[in-house]
């Protein structure tokens, strides 16, 4: 016995041993089989990091196992990936590895499925990703084109974990299901057998941008009828569920050459109205176990007919509810006289002629009633709407009856009686001849918060009127931030903004006592959210891009930035993030202000692009209020009085809607009216007037001034500009800097009396008028900056030339006086015999030759005579030779 039992040890130990060792033997062999099947049956780049066998895991079974298997498409969706899986895992006989021929086929008995992500397209050209099986031979002229490597002969299935997408571009469908979970049982190599099948998923679909299912979760146990034959699948036993609504039907689905041929009905069990808040997803309607309702729920349907490239099914599916009511326990409001009757139908079986009937949709929460009823065809495409609402809503109430997760609390009462019909192309085109409104609306206490606005608007009253191509706003009163308006015009796409993505288009004339700017800009938080970002994480403003409209406005008090302006009115035209101004008008600093333009948030940073012009504006209040103004002109702190300006310029504005100066250019003109100087109010003045003390820059005469400056990249430029201290001409040109640093010169033309004791002293010797008008330049070059300048002038070095001038002149004077005088001796010696004429400065004297000679004259006379005579003789002399 205990040899016996050594004996059957020992074999026990062997038959592990080799149940353990022989898949390495077999390992190169599997992968062998399985790239001989994927390149015997698949039109695909396949890859996988590794294949095993094992003896133990299905004993006593093969197991072979596939990892991370990816199976990438050829064109002409190359380089998309069709599949993945985790893991793939088939258990078959062990005989089946040792067949030697690659014609003899493998029988695969299980598959297991872990994590598999499945996308199956078909695009616009109807091309499709799943296309990926090898054509065979023709059985006709090869007998064995039936043989493939692989035979199925399933018992189990199991997918596990996994997605699967359908995306069709040519009818616009998307079809999700995540969480998918499968299994089945049963046999497909039998011509008539049962397959047991359960399966759990959530599922999202839309057709054609209109979503049906958002995430709902699908149940299904089904045993399903296989004739592989008339390739016929039966529902013999069948419960699904949709989010928490049971669902039982029967019915066939046979696929033949056109498509497949659909047979299906299908009920609900229950007749309770919970049965209706089960079909709405989880998210959305909450945990409906102890909600009380009323009432009765019922949905029955037929779906018949063919699914061919141009037809579907015919529907015949009815909604109905009678006099139902629910309540959820934790809120304070119930949802009564719940009416529901509503009908999906489609009776030719083409796809655009199925509609949607909802005659009656009515409800009640305390005493407000809400009716409706609408019908909605052409699905697929081109959708029509024909609506009537008629009943009153108090929106606080919503939050209080239903589980409705809002990012701001609703509250207002909403009035309708209205009939509506448009087709979705129309709102899309603006085809306002097709968008047919009749009735009217109103709401108050309505708060309205939205992404697109920084502050909640809270609407006091609004009245429109409804009428075919546009909604007739008649009265508007509101308040957002510290602001306020009031409005009245029209709407042309009220819906288009309401239903899609369309602007808000219209005409407004508004009116407000206090409009604050920043009010009614949004927050753009796109810079925080960049990952690779240099800025900071504040947030710019920016002017909402859901507006197209024109507003005429009218504002006793406007707030931008740190400005108060009083009595704005013009014309403000918004659109695609710009806002235009014209013949915008308003009183600032006790004048006028006028301001063309635009500003436009459109980029990253937003830009500005604007000419204003200031009529008669207080100097003081205007620099102290504008930084503008303070950096064009730095000075004009040291002045009072009136200013007319124009001023062009462009820039970008920061993240408070001021502009940036240092990236403004442009130009501006100036003109001074009726100022005053303080001199003390000015560090550059009173420099000045140190340096040049006969200038009192007090009493400087600014009336009438121009000027004309350009700026760019925070610098300015000041043209030439003259001005005058009595009789003291100045001429002042340079550049200073946003920063205040300053580079000017001031050519003062300075008569010479204004220098110095020792100028005057010579000036009063010269004795001469014309020496009183001299005038020298002198440049006074200011450098440094407004609140510490340097002055530096050529004055000691132009008194001194000055003084050297006069110093000449004198004596030029003295020379040419020994001249005159010289001159009038001789004139006197040689007179004439007759009658000599002898000049001095003031008086002419004739002498008569008959009188009495001088002596003495005559002397001289006669000596300088012969002298003549013999300079005479001698250039004669000269002459001759």
């Amino acid at each position: 016995m205990k040899k016996a039992l050594k004996i059957i040890g020992i074999s026990l130990l062997i038959i592990v041993f080799l149940l353990l060792a022989i898949p390495f033997a077999f390992q190169s062999q599997i992968k062998d089989m399985v790239k001989r099947f994927i390149n015997e049956n698949l039109n695909a780049q396949v890859e996988f990091s590794d294949v095993s066998l094992s003896f133990i895991r299905s004993f006593p079974q093969a197991h072979v196992e596939v990892d991370d298997l990816v199976i990438t498409n050829f064109k002409p969706f190359e380089g998309e990936t069709f599949a993945t899986a985790k893991n793939i895992a088939f258990t078959m006989s062990v005989n089946e590895l040792f067949k030697s021929s690659s014609d003899e086929p493998i029988i695969v008995n299980s598959i297991n499925i872990d994590e598999a992500l499945l996308t199956l397209k078909t695009d616009a050209l109807g091309n499709n990703n799943y296309d990926i099986t090898k054509e065979k031979e023709n059985t006709a002229n090869n007998p064995d084109a039936n043989n493939t490597s692989f035979s199925f002969d399933i018992e189990d299935y199991t997918i596990n974990n996994s997605a699967i997408t359908y995306l069709d571009a040519i009818s616009n469908t998307e079809l999700y299901l995540t969480e998918f979970n499968h299994s089945g049982h049963g046999t497909f190599s039998a011509e008539n057998s049962e397959l047991d099948t359960e399966t759990t998923s959530n599922i999202s679909m839309s057709i054609d941008s209109t979503k049906y299912l958002n995430n709902n979760s699908i149940k299904l146990d089904a045993l399903i009828g296989l004739d592989l034959n008339n390739q016929k699948y039966t529902f013999k036993d069948n419960k699904g569920f949709i989010n928490q609504l049971p669902l039982e039907f029967k019915g066939y689905v046979q696929l033949i050459d056109e498509g497949q041929d659909i047979d299906i009905t299908f009920e609900n069990t229950g007749s309770s109205f919970k049965d209706f808040l089960a079909v709405i997803p989880e998210a959305y309607s909450k945990n409906i176990e102890d909600v009380e309702t009323t009432g009765d729920f019922k949905v029955n349907g037929i779906i018949k007919g063919k699914i061919t490239e141009t037809t579907i099914p015919t529907l015949d599916i009815h909604i109905s509810s009678n006099n139902a009511s629910f309540k959820y326990p934790d809120l304070p409001k119930r949802v009564s006289n719940i009416t529901i009757d509503t009908a999906i139908k489609n009776e030719t079986g083409l796809a655009d002629d199925t509609y949607i009937d909802i005659k009656t949709l009515n409800f009640k929460i305390d005493d407000d009633v809400f009716k409706a009823s609408a019908v909605i065809r052409n699905l697929t495409k081109n959708m029509f709407v024909n609506a009537d609402i008629d009943g009153t809503l108090n929106l606080g109430n919503l939050t209080k009856a239903y589980p409705i997760d809002f990012d701001k609390e609703l509250s207002g009462i909403l009035k309708a009686k209205l009939n509506t019909q448009f087709d979705m192309n129309a709102i899309e085109t603006n085809a306002y001849s097709r968008i047919k409104n009749n009735g009217s609306a109103s709401v108050t206490d309505f708060v309205f918060s939205s992404e697109d606005i920084v502050n909640p608007i809270q609407i006091s009253k609004a009245d429109v009127t409804f009428n075919p191509g546009n909604v007739k706003l008649n009265s508007f009163d509101a308040r957002t931030g510290t602001s306020d308006f009031t409005a009245t015009g029209s709407i042309q796409n009220l819906l288009g903004f309401l239903l899609s993505d369309k602007k808000l288009q219209g005409n407004f004339d508004v009116n407000s006592n206090n409009f604050v700017v920043s009010d009614f800009m949004v927050e753009d938080t796109s810079a925080s959210e960049a990952s690779n970002k240099t800025t900071s994480n504040s947030e710019s403003l920016k002017i909402p891009d859901f507006l197209d409209c024109t507003i005429n406005a009218n504002a006793k008090n406007v707030v931008y930035d740190n400005l108060n302006l009083s009595n704005v009115k013009g014309t403000l035209s918004i659109r695609d993030q710009e806002a235009n101004l014209q013949n915008m008008t308003s009183n600032l600093f006790d004048g006028l202000l006028a301001i063309t333009g635009k500003i436009s948030t459109k980029t990253d940073t937003p830009v500005f692009n604007l000419n204003l012009g200031a009529d008669g504006f207080d100097i003081a209040k205007s620099f102290n209020g504008l930084d503008l103004l303070q950096n064009l002109a730095p000075i004009a702190k040291a002045l009072q009085g009136k200013l007319n300006t124009t001023i062009s310029l462009q820039g970008t504005l920061d993240n408070e809607f001021s502009p940036n100066l240092s990236t403004m250019t442009g130009n501006a003109f100036a003109e001074l009216l009726t100022t005053q100087i303080d001199p003390k109010q000015g560090s550059v003045l009173s420099k000045l007037e140190g340096a040049l003390s006969f200038v009192d820059f007090s009493k400087l005469d600014l009336k009438d001034l121009k000027a004309n400056l350009d700026f760019a990249n925070g610098n300015v430029n000041v043209k030439p500009f003259n001005l005058k201290y009595k009789d003291i001409g100045i001429q002042v040109s340079g550049s200073h800097r946003f920063d205040k640093t300053l580079d000017y010169n001031a050519v003062f033309n300075v008569p010479a009396k204004y220098l110095g004791s020792e100028v005057n002293r010579l000036i009063g010797k010269i004795n001469d008028a014309e020496v009183n008008t001299i005038t020298i330049p002198v440049t006074a070059n200011i450098t440094g900056s407004y609140t510490s300048p340097n002055v530096k002038t050529d004055l000691s070095s132009g008194v001194s030339n000055l003084t050297k001038q006069l110093i000449e002149i004198e004596k030029q004077k003295y020379i040419n006086k020994g001249k005159d005088q010289v001159k009038d001796l001789i004139g006197g010696l040689l007179g004439s015999d007759k009658t000599d004429t002898v000049k001095d400065s003031t008086t002419t004297v004739k002498t008569d030759s008959t009188k009495t000679k001088d002596p003495i004259k005559e002397s001289v006379k006669g000596l300088l005579g012969n002298i003549l005579k013999g300079k005479t003789k001698e250039k004669d002399s000269t002459k001759n030779n």
